[in-house]
This record gives C-alpha cells, structure tokens and sequence, in this order.
C-alpha cells in the first residue's frame, strides 16, 4: 500500500511539473517582452521557407552576437526537451517515439499559428523544425534514463511493467 501512495504522489507531482512547464513556456512563446513578444507593433512576421532564419543566423552569428544565435538556435530546440521527455512518462501511448515526435510537431505548430494570428513574435517554419527535433531529442533522453534505471536497478517502472502485461495478453 505504501508503494501505491508513492508512486500516486510521484505521478501528481509529474503532472504538476508537466502543467508548471507548459505555462512558463507559454510565458516565453507568448507574452516575454525580452522576447520579443509585444502587441504593440501589430504586423504579421512571418518566415515559410526551411531553413532560411536557422542559415541567417548562422551566417550573421558575428554580427546578432552569440547569444542572439544560441537562444535562437539551441533555445528553440531546448524549450522542447521537457516536452519529449514528459509525455512518453505521462501518457501510455506517446512511448512510441513517432507519436511523440509528431505531437511536439503539432505543439508547435499550434503555437506558431498563435503568434501569427496574434501578431506576437512571428510564424517560422525554422522554429517548428527545432521544437520537433527537441522534442525528439527529449524522447531519446527519457529513453535513455529509462535504460539507466534498469541497469543500475535491475527492475522495470512498475507503469512499463503493467504494460508490458497488457501487450502480452
């Protein structure tokens, strides 16, 4: 009984860690001055080539500066790695890692369209890229812990246990 109470009080604290992340993000994305994120100027901005802004500042990385370029850059793809890493842990079906990945796409997505319409920060198509692959990458390191554990403690999530019953049934 002591287990069941532990392991019910570890999923509402994920649950609460989930819910806390996706709201500073959604600070971030959508109303962080520094970042960018004014109603005042009230004009679309908007990149839909691949690639195009991920070249640009490599390309002008002396002149934006470094960390211009890696907020850019290694930012979008690091806002996204909690998001990988949550969902596989919080919902049986997103252990796959295409489902996943596409759900960080869709995410991301979904916000791009946001600051499009709401003419806050701008729709780029290089964004949705680097959020997808950190969301990716997020899945990967989840996995890998998840590998860690069972090496260093012999036994399996008592969640991958259950399922793994109800796979073989």
């Amino acid at each position: 009984m002591e287990r069941k109470k532990r392991n019910k009080l570890f999923r509402m604290l994920e649950i609460l860690l989930f819910t806390a992340y996706l709201a500073v993000l959604c600070y971030f994305l959508f109303f962080a001055d520094r970042m960018g994120r004014t109603f005042s100027e009230r004009v679309y901005h908007y990149n839909l080539m691949p690639f195009k802004e991920i070249s640009r500042f490599w390309t002008y990385r002396h002149t934006l500066g470094f960390w211009s370029v890696m907020l850019n850059l290694v930012g979008n793809v690091a806002a996204f790695i909690p998001f990988g890493m949550f969902l596989p842990r919080l919902f049986f079906s997103c252990r796959k890692f295409i489902l996943t990945v596409f759900l960080a796409f869709e995410f991301s997505l979904f916000v791009e369209i946001i600051q499009l319409v709401w003419k806050v920060g701008s729709f780029d198509v290089d964004d949705i890229l680097l959020n997808t692959l950190g969301g990716a990458a997020g899945f990967v390191i989840y996995r890998i812990l998840i590998w860690v554990k069972e090496k260093s403690c012999g036994s399996k999530d008592i969640r991958e246990e259950k399922d793994e019953k109800k796979k073989s049934l």
